[in-house]
């Protein structure tokens, strides 16, 4: 019995990385008023387009009818399954997969189910599905594969720049006073995620300067744990985020993939910003 691996739209994998590692996606839905799409089916650029003419949309988790269809796939194949779902503090994406789980058992008793919350998004996220998938694809049992995708949050961190705090402080992500304060000074937050939410890393005056505040974090994390990978994520700063990678290549010596953020994250976080998402080979966390 093989182990599979699902996730979700907002881990932004690349297509050939889900099909190198046979790993399977539920998207996660947008909401213009009565016009509603699955994440999957629209590009970034038509979305910002109608963002701009329509407003900020709401996002929901994938449908049960989605999730279910995927995990009894899986376990009708006579596989396993290992789900590994965004931050259950951003998204009531692993609450579905439980509900779901609980159908699927009902139906096939047997069934060997695992669901792991990343409390995460976007590669840092993916990172812990792409460890998963290789650890399957190695031939690990579903135990071993699940805490492949545990021992990698555990070693990974996401740091990102937003171009401004209002999608921010419209979704609730972070606190409006924080915004507020942020904007009035023209301070420049370094925004990470810890324990499931968004914080706040640090505060710098430029935007330069909050890029190199986020590299020498990362610099500093790969000296004390080592290094694992890294890739650059942005949403629509495409120039942008190839000079930073272009940075990080200088002081790592490594090719940096450079990746676009979705609209369910890109939402709540708004056009302009840029990120790094890494791992370490050893954990930063407990």
């Amino acid at each position: 019995m093989a182990v599979q691996i699902l996730t979700d739209s907002t881990s932004y994998l690349p297509e050939d990385t889900r099909k190198e590692l046979n790993i399977r996606m539920v998207s996660l839905n947008l909401s213009f008023g009565n016009d509603s799409m699955r994440e999957i089916d629209i590009d970034n650029k038509t979305f910002y387009t109608m963002m701009d003419a329509k407003g900020i949309p709401t996002s929901s988790q994938p449908s049960v009818g989605e999730m279910y269809q995927e995990m009894t796939s899986a376990i009708e194949m006579g596989d396993s399954l290992c789900c590994i779902f965004l931050s259950s503090d951003m998204s009531g994406t692993v609450s579905t997969g439980q509900i779901v789980k609980a159908m699927v058992l009902e139906k096939y008793e047997n069934a060997q189910i695992e669901i792991v919350d990343s409390r995460s998004n976007c590669m840092q996220l993916g990172f812990a599905v792409v460890l998963a998938a290789r650890a399957a694809k190695a031939g690990k049992t579903l135990e071993q594969v699940k805490e492949a995708a545990l021992e990698n949050i555990k070693r990974s961190r996401f740091l990102f720049i937003p171009e401004n705090l209002e999608y921010l402080k419209k979704g609730g992500r972070i606190g409006g006073a924080s915004a507020l304060i942020g904007n009035l000074f023209k301070i420049i937050p370094i925004l990470t995620v810890e324990d499931g939410k968004t914080t706040i890393l640090t505060k710098v005056r430029t935007k330069n300067n909050a890029v190199r505040a986020m590299v020498d974090r990362m610099m500093l994390d790969v000296s004390m744990y080592g290094l694992g990978e890294i890739v650059v994520l942005h949403i629509n700063c495409f120039d942008e985020a190839i000079e930073l990678a272009k940075i990080i290549k200088e002081n790592l010596k490594v090719d940096i993939d450079v990746m676009d953020i979705g609209p369910v994250i890109g939402l709540h976080v708004g056009p302009g910003a840029i990120a790094i998402a890494y791992y370490t080979e050893n954990a930063m966390r407990e």
